[in-house]
């Protein structure tokens, strides 16, 4: 049987996920009553919040031809799970939004794609809109494509209206699977794997070369792991058992591994134990990171083995312990962005049960030590091996004294911003106070331009995106690569509270952004932390010099109030013994910060 492997790829809301529903429902894979919205977001996340947030694979029948689909989410923050989806396919359907035309993300996906050699398919959606206008946005894709007009398809997936000229596209122009050298093993690459309470690790797989049949014993290459074949099939979009998976197909083999670590993604199951690897994924490499900590101290053990569970099935994810002294025992996560940080937060709490305490997003800064033996400075387990007189540190209360660094690297991206011409001084504006540096304008037609900056990842994960869409009233878009670590003038903002440095609120900036981030967290801790009998100093603090300060009156308690009258020296006498008195306190008392006064501050 023929087989054709593809996926469609877009910007976020382009319709993605309606097409597939639409192919679903045409090539008559499920009966109309088993139809709804979004079908392939299987979460009900993804059905909430609208957005696709894990790639799903299923299997379509189409004249003859068997037919496997892998719809992709369109966030930046999720382009690792774009990147499987492309590996595992030989095709890809470019969905453009008619009245919206190319948007920042839909050149980030187009050029993994091309990078993977992959036969492009443009399509327009949503013609049936008013605000439609397929001849401008036609021009826009013949010129980012180089393709003919005619070659490119209208269809509006809602309406269903043009799918089947997309299927036949598809039949027409995608190759067959390639022909890989017979290496006389049966292989196949996994690119995803999710952990069934039931039947152990499943990991969904593309089959290279050979064939897969229930009750094999196979080995997992990469984790060096045999297993047996339990059961294997296709997605339709459930599981659906075959006695066999051939070459060439997309499906799933059931691993009955209890070990949540021996399947990873993008590993090669082969039926013999030497067989040459196939090239699988580069390791991923989180982009922001923050700490997870459990409410109560007891539910440690559970987030670990949550973490653990939600790893297998996002490979992005990266955790290892950390210890917080106003938190308490945690993990040290690394994610893709804010958006992933807030899906990995959620899950946990809805699929795991855990109650969790996040701090604020970092990202992952080089420090190059100036001492020889750099282990007496930072942990060993933070050296570079390559470079074993630099450190890699995420947490700021990792960060060395002032006097030991000979310079601090931070990684920069670059930024693509998509918005109307009217919007780029805006843009320029909000980059350039974010340390932005620009590159180029290009426009796209009269009304849309594309600008090129390059900025430090640090100034763009908290609120930026925000930012951008208040700028440019919805309108704008961005995507954002990394291209490694520059040096800059970084330091690390110590919180004193009565003078002792409270690391738990500890932060790395910008030596110029270091007064205006001082003075809004000492605000803050103004109004959160509860009144003592003495007073206490709020400062901010860079090495030794305080860049920011407030301070919080003592409770004043009326030591005079029992007085009726009489000479006045004996209110002044026992007004100088109370003020002796808090003067005792204030040496010997000691700031305890409550959870909540930490958690106000992240939320600045």
């Amino acid at each position: 049987m023929e087989i054709r492997n593809f996926c469609i790829i877009a910007h976020i809301d382009h319709g993605k996920s309606t097409l597939a529903d639409r192919m679903i429902e045409m090539t008559g894979t499920l009966q109309k009553r088993e139809m709804k919205e979004q079908l392939l977001d299987m979460m009900d996340l993804e059905r909430e919040r609208g957005i696709t947030i894990k790639l799903t694979p299923v299997r379509m029948g189409w004249k003859g031809i068997q037919l496997n689909l892998i719809d992709t989410p369109g966030h930046t923050d999720f382009r690792y799970e774009v990147s499987r989806s492309l590996v595992a396919c030989e095709g890809a359907i470019l969905l453009i939004d008619c009245s919206q035309g190319i948007q920042a993300q839909t050149l980030a996906v187009l050029t993994m794609a091309l990078e993977n050699d992959l036969t492009i398919i443009p399509v327009l959606n949503k013609i049936d809109l008013p605000a439609a206008d397929p001849q401008r946005v036609s021009e826009e894709v013949v010129k980012l494509l180089g393709c003919r007009k005619e070659e490119i398809l209208r269809i509006s997936a809602k309406e269903g209206r043009g799918v089947a000229e997309v299927l036949d596209s598809v039949v027409e122009l995608v190759p067959p699977p390639k022909k890989f050298s017979q290496s006389g093993a049966t292989r196949a690459l996994i690119f995803d794997a999710v952990m069934d309470p039931y039947r152990g690790a499943v990991a969904y797989v593309r089959v290279v070369e050979g064939m897969f049949t229930k009750g094999d014993k196979v080995h997992l290459l990469g984790t060096k792991t045999p297993v047996e074949v339990l059961d294997l099939g296709h997605f339709s979009p459930k599981y659906a058992s075959d006695p066999a998976l051939n070459e060439g197909e997309i499906g799933y083999i059931v691993t009955g591994s209890k070990d949540v670590r021996s399947v990873r993604t993008g590993d090669t199951v082969s039926s013999v134990i030497g067989a040459q690897p196939l090239p699988g994924y580069k390791e991923v490499q989180p982009m922001v990171f923050a700490g997870l900590y459990p409410s109560e101290a007891d539910d440690y053990p559970d987030l670990r083995e949550a973490l653990e569970k939600l790893a297998l099935n996002d490979a992005a994810l990266k955790f290892e312990p950390e210890h917080n002294a106003a938190l308490g025992n945690g993990f040290r996560c690394g994610f893709l962005g804010l958006l992933h940080m807030d899906i990995v937060q959620e899950r946990l709490e809805r699929e795991h049960d855990c109650d969790l305490v996040i701090t604020a997003p970092s990202v992952l800064y080089e420090v190059k030590l100036a001492v020889r033996r750099p282990a007496e400075v930072v942990r060993a387990s933070l050296l570079k091996v390559d470079e074993p007189d630099t450190a890699r540190i995420s947490n700021p209360a990792d960060f060395p004294d002032p006097s030991c660094i000979a310079e601090v690297r931070e990684p920069w991206v670059k930024l693509e911003v998509v918005c109307r011409s009217q919007d780029v001084g805006a843009v320029m504006k909000l980059t350039s106070d974010r340390r932005g540096v620009y590159l180029s304008l290009e426009y796209l037609d009269a009304e849309r331009a594309l600008l090129h900056f390059e900025m430090p990842l640090q100034a763009i994960v908290l609120d930026f995106f925000d930012l951008l869409k208040s700028q440019t009233s919805g309108y704008g878009s961005m995507s954002y690569d990394p291209i490694g670590y520059r040096a800059g003038d970084l330091v690390k903002l110590q919180i004193l509270l009565l003078g002792e440095p409270a690391e738990a609120l500890s932060t790395i900036v910008h030596r110029s952004e270091a007064h205006a981030v001082g003075a809004i967290i000492a605000k803050k801790l103004k109004e959160v932390i509860p009144k003592e009998q003495f007073q206490i100093p709020i400062q901010a603090a860079i090495g030794g010099k305080i860049v920011a300060r407030e301070t919080l009156p003592a409770y004043r308690k009326d030591v005079t109030g029992y007085l009726y009258g009489g000479d006045v020296s004996r209110k002044l006498k026992l007004l100088k013994k109370q003020k002796k008195g808090k003067k005792r306190m204030k040496q010997m008392g000691r700031v305890t910060l409550t959870q909540e006064a930490f958690l106000s501050v992240l939320k600045r």
